[in-house]
């Protein structure tokens, strides 16, 4: 095994380590509003790429509207009128899937910041819990400035994992479905 390949392997079993870690603060047991939070956050996150996807089926309908299979059936006022309405609604489902989207940032704000307190605290308890010698020993500023690096990272980690991975994972599946049910691909 590569030095990198080891390194790597470490890195996705650190990372993995800190998710499992993290995980009952943001699910925590007996806290029913951090628990609704988190579900409303997935459900809004749901509706946003449910309206992404969706998005290009309206402006499709808008375009193929403006070019009918047969003119002489369909009178002027609809001819204009429904390709107008699609491409109307086209514009209401892409401000919907960003509204869906800053809905759940703000939804989930409360839970993130939520959980980072609680290890932050966890870790300063731990802290103090260390014997005088590791303290003496240690220098203040390199072991808050470690602290805060530590937080700042989960954060990261979280928020990329959440706000990143998982929306993107979720709407390669719904394409995926399209194309698999739509275009028999």
């Amino acid at each position: 095994m590569t030095d990198a390949a080891g390194l790597a392997e470490g890195g996705y079993a650190s990372a993995a380590r800190t998710i499992r870690r993290v995980t009952p603060y943001l699910w925590p047991e007996g806290e029913r509003a951090v628990r609704t939070r988190v579900v409303l956050a997935m459900l809004a996150l749901v509706a946003a790429k449910f309206a992404t996807v969706v998005t290009p089926f309206f402006f499709k309908s808008a375009v193929d509207g403006l070019a009918p299979a047969d003119p002489a059936k369909h009178a002027d006022f609809l001819l204009v009128a429904g390709p107008v309405a699609l491409t109307v609604f086209y514009g209401l489902m892409r401000l919907a899937g960003v509204g869906f989207g800053q809905l759940r940032d703000g939804i989930f704000a409360r839970v993130g910041q939520r959980a980072l307190r609680q290890l932050a605290l966890e870790t300063f308890r731990h802290i103090h819990a260390l014997s005088l010698r590791y303290h003496i020993t240690r220098k203040t500023g390199g072991l808050s400035r470690i602290i805060e690096r530590g937080v700042k990272g989960v954060d990261f980690l979280l928020r990329f994992l959440l706000f990143s991975i998982v929306p993107l994972a979720l709407e390669l599946a719904m394409v995926a479905a399209i194309f698999f049910f739509v275009f028999d691909v």
